[in-house]
């Protein structure tokens, strides 16, 4: 097995090019495990930590986070939990301290796992990837980006240079179930992000499904609820009846499995009951903070 370390992020897709199979590593926080437990073993390995530029964030002119592929989790929890709160509240229920301080939004994508703790959030955010090769560069809507089982859009010479992450307009919240209370990998996830400016609702599914997905139907019925009963205008209290016709509508959204985990049928209740609650908890903030639209 080759390691190659390029210097610059032109001498790192110049290496992607001549070596399409070889596997990114950053952090190496899934990679290892792959490699120590033999389930992967490629030609080659390009090591990304000497690029600088992908440990860092900026704010864009519209408000949007850039954020490089290599920031690990412990700085998105310190730096931007006010910019990206479901993001946030993700990134605080990855592994260990050492965990979070190695692992990356960026390899959760490349990864690609269903069981991502990044993918619910990126979704309910509206995230886009930036991929780059020697081609050129390419934006792919986080809608977009997950194919199938650790599957992604990425070209075999493409790497994750950074994602797109829209400032938060509203509250948004995320929940994971785990066989235990910390350092899990999780039997199903979910997040759900409030955009009051567009009166829009978007959620993200996770460990629960092939890929990481939205509950389309849920969003439609959340936001035809929210308008028809003027309650974006009023700020007025979410019926009850409305945040379980939510769940019900996540849990159907999903296309769970049986595994050592959990059951599909527990991961379908589950999914409801965390949909009721995030939903019931991001609109009595929205009420909380005072932001509804006059």
């Amino acid at each position: 097995m080759e390691f190659l370390r390029p210097a610059t992020w032109e001498e790192a897709l110049a290496v992607k090019a001549q070596h399409p199979s070889a596997v990114p590593i950053a952090g190496g926080t899934d990679v290892m495990v792959e490699l120590n437990f033999d389930r992967r073993r490629p030609d080659a390995l390009v090591d990304l930590n000497r690029i600088r530029e992908l440990h860092e964030w900026r704010i864009e002119d519209d408000d949007t986070v850039r954020l490089g592929a290599s920031v690990p989790y412990a700085r998105i929890i310190e730096a931007l939990h006010d910019r990206l709160p479901g993001l946030s509240l993700g990134a605080r229920t990855v592994g260990s301290p050492q965990i979070r301080n190695r692992g990356s939004v960026g390899g959760n994508l490349g990864g690609a796992s269903p069981a991502g703790d990044a993918h619910p959030p990126l979704l309910a955010s509206g995230a886009t990837v930036e991929a780059a090769s020697v081609r050129g560069t390419r934006l792919i809507p986080i809608d977009d980006f997950y194919l199938g089982v650790k599957r992604n859009a990425l070209e075999p010479d493409e790497l994750i240079r950074a994602v797109h992450i829209p400032s938060a307009t509203g509250p948004q919240q995320f929940a994971k179930i785990g066989t235990r209370n910390a350092m899990v990998i999780a039997v199903c996830s979910f997040a759900v992000a409030l955009h009051p400016h567009t009166r829009d609702v978007r959620t993200g599914i996770g460990s629960a499904a092939p890929t990481p997905r939205r509950a389309r139907e849920a969003e439609e019925f959340i936001r035809a609820e929210l308008d028809e009963s003027g309650l974006w205008t009023s700020g007025g209290e979410l019926p009850r009846a409305a945040a379980r016709r939510f769940g019900e509508l996540v849990a159907g959204a999903a296309a769970p499995i049986d595994d050592v985990r959990g059951s599909a049928a527990y991961r379908r209740h589950a999914l409801a009951v965390l949909a009721r609650r995030t939903l019931l908890w991001t609109w009595n903030d929205h009420r909380a903070t005072g932001r509804a639209a006059a």
